[in-house]
């Protein structure tokens, strides 16, 4: 094992927008640039030096595990908390999240979609890891620019701290699925199929989640027709040069 702190990347659902693609390749195994999904977060979170990482999975995990291994060649750790083997057995975030914890360990992590393709930089994270293990706040969550099917918003930033209620000085933005969580805040919930929201929200309202925005490049690959889209616009752009490709410019 590398460090203290782990990263959980969420691999455990379906994708059933995303079928008929998903019917035999686990949506994390889909390839965009020439990459799965997957392996961006994976060589995102390694540049960063987090190199203890936890997959759940579910619904044909055992290609995922395949497909990544040991994490040897991206010279990261991997291990896999595995909730059965059907989409039915998935146990979305916060049960994902409850069933890993004794892989995560006793320190704050990170947790992170696999769905998810950004160029933000995971090295950004560690004052937040620190703000929670000295106990000044619980969590921590990124938010990007809104896309099209959220318009609406998630959370908008008050003094540092997420909150849902918005202003026009602090508009709603997009919750972005780039988290920090103390393992404590899990530490007595049952290992159940459950997610984060709105369960989390107490937290909000307590003003114990500092938050951050993220202008730069990010996507949550949700249809076929959008794998599609930015397939093309990857392929406009030079992806000898900056990693990952294109920057800022998936929109």
């Amino acid at each position: 094992m590398f460090s203290s702190t782990k990263a959980l990347i969420f691999a455990a659902g379906r994708g059933e927008r995303m079928r008929p693609l998903t019917d035999s390749t686990p949506k994390p195994l889909l390839m965009l640039g020439g990459k799965s999904l997957i392996v961006w977060q994976i060589e995102a979170l390694a540049r960063a030096d987090f190199r203890d990482i936890i997959i759940n999975t579910a619904w044909l995990g055992d290609k995922i595990e395949a497909a990544i291994g040991n994490g040897a060649r991206w010279n990261v750790a991997i291990e896999y908390s595995r909730e059965g083997c059907n989409a039915k057995d998935a146990l979305e975030t916060r049960g994902g999240i409850v069933k890993a914890l004794d892989m995560l360990g006793q320190s704050p992590f990170i947790t992170v979609s696999s769905d998810v393709y950004t160029d933000y930089d995971y090295a950004k994270l560690r004052a937040p890891l620190a703000a929670i293990a000295s106990g000044t706040v619980d969590a921590h969550f990124v938010l990007a620019d809104n896309p099209i099917f959220n318009q609406a918003g998630d959370f908008a930033i008050c003094n540092g701290f997420a909150t849902r209620i918005a202003t026009p000085d602090s508009p709603k933005q997009n919750f972005a699925g780039m988290c920090c969580w103390h393992p404590q805040l899990f530490a007595d919930l049952p290992v159940t199929c459950e997610r984060l929201f709105p369960w989390a929200d107490t937290f909000v309202t307590q003003q114990r989640v500092s938050a951050e925005y993220f202008s730069g490049c990010w996507e949550n690959i949700g249809t076929v027709a959008h794998l599609a889209h930015l397939e093309a616009q990857y392929r406009a752009f030079d992806t000898a040069t900056a990693i990952p490709q294109p920057r800022g410019a998936l929109k």
